[in-house]
Order: structure tokens, then C-alpha cells, then sequence
């Protein structure tokens, strides 16, 4: 994040009125401003598979780009295809089970894919580009954070781990199965839930990590965060294969990255620190909602089959310090 931070100073400032969101604070996609009533929501994401299955990891790319529209509390209205593929390997049939299962993600998202773009690439790799919609007034955005309320988190972290492990064969077959199901499950219902309890503030989880994610909001919000390390769910097996050395170079730097902003208690152990910073593919939201709405909010991703968890709280104190116990 260091280093991306370095490249992205040099930007030159974004003076349009109507420009509500831009790469000055972090979020998950730009934000630009139509009407009174409506805001058009775009984000692309793309990357090399995590996976050895072609559709599985063409359902995990597609839902992973979806996901930052539903963290900014958006509506997906349509999607492009980005796909990157040895030309010399075209006739073998993966690069049609990779689109396919980016498709199938689509339809679950309820958004057509309306076109894209290809290039010929020794290392193969699939997202999508996504156009959404939202009321400029329901927008949910990683600056909206504030002292006391809640941190939710919808999915298990962890998959950073295990898409190590299984590049190294070192993956049993429950694992993996079990993280590519969270990997490919959309955070729509998720996202739906966060709106009914009026969620303003909430990011998702993806490559910086847990730790990433929250300082970038609770910096971009003015807050400091408090988050309980025996509270934060995660995939069955992830730490098992994190103790035995299955940790990204990624998420290794993340844990780098945020050291300066961290105060870890004493009985967090590394592995657990690793497991906080591990960079995710397609994770769960991470959501501040007000104490008053907590519970409610909980029960109801809890009912729908969210594997929801309150993780820790939003408080007073130094912008982006987060302290873990």
C-alpha cells in the first residue's frame, strides 16, 4: 500500500463538483454524480488465477469485481469483460470455462455483460470493469466511519493462505472446496442487509488485507479502531496452513505496511498477526454501523446465511491507528 500510495500522489487533483468519489481516499470505486438522485458507481478488477479450476476461478474473479459496487451500497447495471490469455492456448477450452463462469456470476448479480477486451498474454487473467447506480444520499463509503459504532465483518479471512496452499498442492480438498465457495459467493445479500439498517460507512476486504482495509477507512473517516483478534471468523484450515508457512509475499507486506499504525497486544502471536494482514480474493465486507442497529444488523446476515461476525468498534483517538488485543 506504501508503494501504491507513492505512485498515486502524483495524480494530479480532481476539481469536478461532481466528482463524489475519487482515489483520494482509498474506496472501492469512483463515484460520479448524474443528478440530484443519481450517481453512477464504476470500479474494474482484474488478476491471474488463484485457482486451478477454469470456471470456479472465472466465478471468483466476476465476484470479486462485483463486490466493490456492493460495498459503496450501489446497484450493478452492467459489466464488461477484461481477459488477458495465450493466444496459442485459445483452442484448449479454458478460456471458454473462464468466461463462462464470469457469466454465471453476472446473472447472479442481476447485470449483463455487455462487451469487453482481450489481449494476448503468456499468464492468463480475467476480471471485469462494472457500472453501478446509487442515491448519492445512500452511498456507503470508507470515509462515513465514526466513534462508536460497530465493525461487521461477512465472510471468514484466510483465503489469502489457502490460494497459497493450493498453488503448492498443499491444500486438502475441504479447504480448497470450502474457499472457493466463499470466494465465488457475491456480497449482494450482504450489501442489501447493510442498507435496510441504514449502513453508511463499510469497505470490502480484498488485497491489503483486514488491517489494510480498516486503517484506509478509519484514516479516511478521522477515527482510530479497536478490533478484538478472537472475534474475527476464519476459514476452517487457514490457520493450520499459515503455521506452516503457507503465507502470501503479499500479505507478509501488508503486515509491514501497517506496523507503524498497529498496536498489537502482547498475546497476539505472529500467526495471528499474518492471518489480520492476509490478502484476500474476493472477502467479505467490513461494515461500521451505529450501536443502536449492531444486533439487528448481525441477526438479520446471521438469518440470510452471512457469516457475519462484530469484530470491534470504531473510536476517539489518532486517525487510522488501530489497536488490536
Amino acid at each position: 500500500m506504501a508503494e501504491l500510495s507513492q505512485v498515486l500522489r502524483h495524480l494530479t487533483p480532481v476539481e469536478d463538483p461532481n466528482a463524489l468519489v475519487d482515489a483520494s481516499t482509498g474506496d472501492d470505486a469512483a463515484v460520479y454524480l448524474l443528478s440530484e438522485d443519481r450517481a453512477l458507481v464504476v470500479t474494474l478488477d482484474f488478476f491471474s488465477p488463484v485457482v486451478d479450476d477454469a470456471r470456479a476461478f472465472g466465478r471468483i474473479a466476476a465476484a470479486n469485481a462485483f463486490s466493490d459496487i456492493f460495498a459503496m451500497g450501489a446497484t450493478p447495471l452492467f459489466a464488461l469483460n477484461l481477459f488477458a490469455f495465450p493466444r496459442a492456448h485459445l483452442g484448449e477450452g479454458v478460456a471458454e470455462e473462464i468466461i463462462a463462469g464470469g457469466a454465471e456470476i453476472a446473472r447472479e448479480a442481476g447485470a449483463p455483460i455487455l462487451g469487453g477486451h482481450s489481449i494476448d498474454d503468456p499468464e492468463p487473467k480475467y476480471g471485469m470493469v462494472v457500472i453501478g447506480e446509487a442515491h448519492p444520499d445512500r452511498l456507503v463509503t470508507n470515509a462515513a466511519g465514526e466513534p462508536e459504532q460497530v465493525l461487521v465483518l461477512t465472510k471468514p479471512l484466510g483465503i489469502g493462505v489457502v490460494t497459497t496452499a493450493i498453488k503448492a498442492d498443499a491444500a486438502g480438498e475441504d479447504v480448497a472446496a470450502r474457499a472457493t465457495r466463499v470466494m465465488s459467493t457475491l456480497n449482494a445479500r450482504a450489501a442489501e442487509i447493510a442498507r435496510n439498517h441504514d449502513v453508511r460507512a463499510g469497505t470490502d476486504v480484498t488485497g491489503f488485507g483486514l488491517l489494510g482495509h480498516l486503517r484506509a477507512l478509519a484514516r479516511a473517516s478521522g477515527v482510530a479502531a479497536e478490533l478484538t483478534a478472537g472475534s474475527v471468523p476464519l476459514l476452517d484450515g487457514a490457520r493450520a496452513l499459515a503455521k506452516a508457512g503457507h503465507i502470501a509475499g503479499g500479505s507478509r507486506r501488508n503486515l509491514t505496511d501497517v506496523s507503524a499504525d498497529v498496536t498489537f497486544s502482547a498475546s497476539i502471536d505472529e500467526v495471528t498477526r499474518l492471518l489480520l494482514a492476509d490478502a484476500q480474493t474476493s472477502g467479505g465486507l467490513l461494515l461500521a454501523a451505529a450501536p443502536d442497529q449492531a444486533e439487528a444488523l448481525l441477526a438479520e446476515l446471521g438469518a440470510a446465511g452471512v457469516e457475519a461476525a462484530e469484530i470491534g468498534r470504531l473510536v476517539e483517538g489518532e486517525p487510522g491507528r488501530i489497536t488490536v488485543d
